[in-house]
């Protein structure tokens, strides 16, 4: 089993435990969105740390996101709810790169797409930094940002 994965089961028994109805709910919902996402496909199977991290990424995009329409069409409190459960959720994130980092990593994958392409990439050559910078940042970036970052440096 994921040691992520068994985290989020050891806080979510701890939770119950202390009666967090908050905690309680947001957990299970990350444990049932990765059960559905083990399910999912033609064969169960059982997610890596690197999977489980996507599926918690997904979850909070959402409730980013959901918190973002509550609050445009005023409501408030449905809006404070969606970013207390991103909040929970972001305990589970690696700490995002930082600008500086950001630039290293997408240093980096220029430097290992110049070497295996034999030239300096340009535009059309984007997939493939994208593709090294991607395994690189091992979810600790967001694809928009990284894909702002390639371009600048393209």
């Amino acid at each position: 089993m994921a040691e992520l994965k068994s985290q989020l089961r050891a806080d979510l028994t701890e939770a119950m435990k202390a009666q967090d109805k908050l905690r309680t709910a947001t957990l299970r919902m990350l444990l049932a969105a990765i059960q559905s996402e083990e399910v999912s496909g033609k064969q169960a199977r059982e997610l890596t740390d690197d999977e489980v991290l996507k599926v918690l990424n997904r979850e909070a995009r959402k409730r980013a996101e959901s918190a973002a329409i509550y609050t445009e069409n005023g409501r408030g409190e449905l809006a404070a709810e969606e970013h207390a459960e991103a909040r929970i959720i972001a305990g589970y994130l690696p700490e995002p790169l930082s600008e500086a980092e950001l630039a290293d990593v997408v240093d980096t994958a220029l430097a290992q797409v110049a070497e295996q392409i034999g030239e300096r990439p340009h535009m059309k050559h984007m997939g493939l930094v994208m593709k090294a910078a991607t395994a690189i940042a091992a979810g600790k970036a967001d694809g928009s940002r990284l894909s702002a970052a390639v371009k600048e440096r393209l």
